[in-house]
């Protein structure tokens, strides 16, 4: 069985071991209580983040690296193109945007204002995130007016990707989502994977009902 340490940016990874119908189970790492504390999450990851997967003898680390591996190693699976699809090359640009442009500036747009000293408000870290986050929206825009999912027709690991990003800008009140990234968020949130994934993640599910009330 597949363990999942961390939620997070691990609910990736538990959204598409539940789409892939893959046995796992989650283990808590609770980052706010100091995780040098967790012994036993830092031996599997002594860069001290989540997520991290432990299947079989193999150990991975950075959340869209795990969605490549779960397809490659437990596929085939309709949740990746082929690579001689014409789908191919916009599933990969998004699967990867969805953390290196998107979740991860968005991450510094919430944490500078936090926590970057008085003398440097406004942070200038958070400004430039801002900035670019904002300009690989656009791409997401673009994409969305050709198509209803990032690749194409169907739903992919690139809209798993897209999705926590878009969700958490939101949830974190980095970004404001227009028409159409809602109603694209209603699409891939309403799968029953995605229901299935947050029941596992009482974390997540607790935090994104509160942050939606708001």
């Amino acid at each position: 069985m597949i363990t999942v340490w961390g939620e997070g940016r691990g609910f990736r990874v538990i959204w598409l071991l539940e789409e892939m119908g893959l046995s796992y189970r989650v283990r808590e790492v609770d980052m706010l209580a100091g995780v040098e504390n967790d012994r036993e999450f830092m031996a599997i990851n002594p860069g001290g983040f989540i997520p991290a997967i432990q299947d079989g003898d193999v150990t991975m680390v950075e959340s869209i690296a795990i969605l490549e591996y779960l397809m490659a190693r437990h596929g085939p699976t309709p949740f990746a193109p082929d690579p001689d699809s014409p789908d191919f090359p916009a599933y990969q640009q998004f699967l990867h945007l969805g953390e290196a442009g998107l979740a991860a500036p968005a991450n510094f747009v919430m944490l500078g204002p936090l926590l970057a000293p008085e003398r440097v408000h406004p942070d200038w870290t958070a400004v430039q995130a801002l900035e670019v986050f904002e300009r690989r929206r656009k791409l997401v825009s673009r994409q969305l007016a050709r198509s209803p999912y990032l690749a194409g027709e169907r739903f992919t690991a690139a809209d798993i990707s897209v999705t926590y990003a878009l969700q958490f800008a939101h949830r974190t009140r980095v970004a404001t989502l227009d028409e159409a990234e809602r109603a694209y968020v209603a699409r891939t949130a309403g799968r029953d994977g995605y229901r299935r994934a947050m029941d596992s993640c009482p974390g997540t599910k607790a935090w994104a009902a509160e942050a939606d009330k708001r």
